[in-house]
């Protein structure tokens, strides 16, 4: 019998570790979010690590929750949404927030936090009039007090990025992350066909909120995830690291064809 107690142990501290994490949003089970905001774009608070949801019972296009015991200047956590891994920064206080354009149809969310502790949501959005994102490109990189930006070229010539949120097809950058690690997604709902255009801009590095005297290397990598059709059987994922070596590097990550 005693053969089972490191089993047991392994199992409670499993339990114990799921337990730190819990997830407000989105929330498991089927849903039909007809009446609530589900825009790409949220307003964020600079440095932009704090998003602020217009609504906070906006489930279908939030991420949210929080990490017990976590430290502070904890590192990122890890969400897993819909098979793409991104790292999320958790608040000093544990919690963690950022909005996400879900489409109608399944999908998954995994946080994964520091320790080994981990929460999975499996959720059905059941309303088919969503804007779904026809073509989503997820910006991530490596390394805190860093300021990595995302720049979407669509096929009519707009060009989406920090300086210009929105383009007129309703193609958007959700958030300006500028203090290390991402997020940055550039999500459109429109169909336009034709050559879409991903950069990746090494704005900046060495600031905001970094320890006085720490050093910082230049060289971050950025990953570049780009999902189209997503939530279909048409869905298509590809994932691109690529080294940024010092400030001022913009690098052309792919040029692709949509559909």
């Amino acid at each position: 019998m005693h053969k089972l107690l490191p089993l047991l142990l392994l199992l409670a501290t499993a339990g114990a570790q799921a337990g730190n994490v819990s997830l407000d949003a989105p929330i498991g089970g089927w849903h039909n979010s007809a009446n609530e905001d589900a825009a790409f774009m949220q307003t964020v608070t600079y440095p932009a690590v704090k998003v602020n949801v217009r609504n906070a019972r906006a489930y279908a296009s939030i991420i949210s929750g929080h990490i017990a015991n976590a430290p502070k200047k904890s590192p990122p956590a890890t969400l897993v949404v819909n098979g793409v891994a991104m790292p999320q920064r958790i608040e000093d206080d544990g919690h963690f927030a950022r909005p996400y354009a879900f489409p109608s149809g399944s999908n998954s969310v995994e946080v994964r936090g520091p320790n080994g502790e981990r929460r999975r949501v499996q959720s059905y959005e059941s309303y088919a009039g969503r804007n779904r994102p026809h073509v989503r490109v997820v910006l991530s990189w490596d390394s805190d007090g860093t300021d990595l930006d995302l720049h979407l070229v669509t096929p009519s010539g707009e060009h989406v990025f920090y300086g210009a949120r929105e383009a007129r097809d309703g193609t958007a950058l959700d958030v300006d992350v500028t203090g290390g690690y991402g997020p940055e997604i550039i999500a459109s709902p429109s169909q336009q066909h034709g050559t879409y255009l991903v950069y990746v801009n090494y704005f900046g590095a060495g600031f905001y909120g970094e320890e006085e005297g720490a050093r910082h290397e230049d060289i971050t990598v950025a990953q570049v995830a780009i999902i189209t059709d997503e939530g279909t059987p048409r869905e298509k994922q590809q994932v691109f690291r690529v080294p940024m070596r010092k400030p001022g590097d913009l690098t052309l990550v792919k040029a692709f064809q949509y559909p």
